[in-house]
């Protein structure tokens, strides 16, 4: 029962901070017409900085207690926060 608990709090997550995410971000790209065309990259940021959020804090606060709950190594987790960064900086730029 916790993982279903669990897997209904990381939809929840994803459609709370990512559908807020996404409406800021949509109303500074409808500023320029050039970056309305590649919304969906700052939309993929988002939800690589969500992952990163998930996995080295939000997991260890939740209903599963089980294995296989470790956080991400720094570098991969600053890999992943540049390349979200990027990923929603890049639509200003194509």
């Amino acid at each position: 029962m916790r993982v279903f608990l669990e897997l209904f709090r990381i939809i929840l997550i994803l459609a709370v901070l990512g559908g807020l995410g996404w409406f800021i971000l949509s109303q500074v790209y409808s500023n320029n017409l050039a970056a309305e065309d590649y919304q969906w990259l700052g939309a993929v940021g988002i939800y690589l900085i969500l992952f990163v959020f998930y996995r080295n804090k939000l997991q260890f606060t939740g209903w599963y207690k089980g294995k296989g709950r470790t956080k991400l190594s720094m570098k991969v987790s600053l890999l992943m926060f540049i390349a979200a960064i990027v990923l929603i900086a890049a639509p200003f730029f194509l």
